[in-house]
């Protein structure tokens, strides 16, 4: 009976999990609906996957397919604010997060206190 309960638990864990990650791509438009976070203090001065050195002041983001370089505008779902960062790392490794930002670029478009956000990503330019 309890391997029961928790099959079905894991069943809509799963559904819920796949309903907030969304993808749409039209012609010249690629979105991307999904949970966010910021890099911990600990990476500062740390090499990205692209070489450069991470800043928390710079607005920058890791992205696990996006080409490095890549512009993307981040928008908050909550607070409706949005910023523009550069993809210059690869991430994030928490499974249900889609981008995880600078400490600067999170703090644009929300407080620091929440440690995790729904963001909708655009591509701007490659």
């Amino acid at each position: 009976m309890n391997r029961i309960v928790l099959l079905l638990m894991l069943m809509v864990f799963t559904a819920t999990l796949a309903n907030q990650i969304k993808q749409t791509e039209e012609p010249d438009r690629l979105v991307e609906i999904g949970k966010a976070s910021f890099y911990a203090d600990r990476f500062t001065g740390r090499k990205t996957a692209s070489g450069e050195i991470y800043q928390p002041y710079l607005l920058t983001a890791a992205h696990k397919t996006l080409p490095f370089g890549t512009q993307v505008k981040v928008t908050c779902q909550e607070s409706q604010k949005s910023v523009v960062v550069k993809i210059n790392d690869r991430g994030p490794f928490i499974r249900h997060r889609i981008i995880d930002l600078s400490k600067s670029a999170f703090q644009a478009i929300n407080t620091l206190n929440k440690g995790e956000i729904t963001v909708e990503v655009e591509v701007v330019e490659e």
